[in-house]
């Protein structure tokens, strides 16, 4: 069932009494979830990646072979970053997460606004753009190196590197695990701001044995079988979801 603008609040409903039932209740949060901060979605439809091919410079290959246009592209994004904070909706679910109503949240975001927000429980699936590593001998490395483009302080290497997953590398094995292994045992999985095309993320959905509901600013045409979907924005949503819980229970 979709629950739009006339019938959005039925859909909250439906949601929150499948929340106060479920013993396990994770959130699976993408790009949409960030956007309300300011964040460009880069796969939606005025997205980045409609003017910049992700391979040219967001790859393990650009880094190797172009270090100049990979630092220039990771620095920027990096800057954007400076004066972003979490919005209602990150506050929200860490809200939740503290009254025992959500387990855990796994996200396709690089952001870390989950953690700002105080959210604890936190499967960083694509890493975290707010941290720097070496490439080369794998040391935690300084943000501010990293724009200035130093080398690392342990192996001396012009290696630094935002710690998020590249295009041509694999997710980080514990967080998926982890993420899958919570998303198998819930009793209601929440899907929050993703077009799920990325793979191997789009995946996770068809594991859940229990309900799944789907909130997103545009509809999807993918078949994952859904119990519900509301269409509308992360924030406002999880605001109405948040307003409807407080007042009834």
């Amino acid at each position: 069932m979709i629950f739009k603008k006339q019938n959005i609040q039925r859909g909250i409903e439906v949601l929150a009494n499948w929340m106060l039932k479920s013993e396990n209740t994770v959130i699976l949060t993408g790009a949409g979830m960030d956007t309300e901060s300011n964040i460009p979605d880069f796969r939606g439809k005025d997205g980045w990646w409609k003017n910049i091919d992700p391979r040219q410079v967001a790859s393990i290959n650009t880094f190797n072979k172009n270090y100049s246009l990979f630092h220039e592209f990771y620095s920027m994004r990096i800057n954007l970053l400076k004066d972003i904070k979490p919005h209602k909706g990150h506050y929200i679910l860490a809200d939740l997460e503290n009254r025992g109503m959500i387990n855990s949240i796994a996200t396709q975001n690089v952001s870390g606004l989950h953690y700002l927000a105080g959210s604890k429980k936190v499967y960083e699936l694509h890493g975290n753009i707010q941290t720097v590593r070496c490439n080369h001998c794998g040391s935690e490395g300084d943000v501010l190196d990293f724009l200035d483009k130093k080398n690392c302080n342990i192996c001396g290497k012009n290696a630094l590197r935002p710690n998020v997953v590249l295009f041509g590398e694999g997710l980080p094995m514990e967080s998926w695990y982890l993420a899958e292994k919570d998303i198998r045992a819930s009793d209601l999985l929440i899907i929050i701001g993703t077009s799920l095309e990325v793979y191997p993320v789009n995946q996770l959905p068809l594991v859940a044995m229990g309900k799944t509901v789907f909130i997103n600013n545009e509809d999807i045409n993918l078949d994952y079988g859904f119990d519900i979907k509301i269409i509308g924005k992360a924030g406002d949503v999880l605001e109405k979801l948040d307003n409807y819980l407080n007042s009834h229970f």
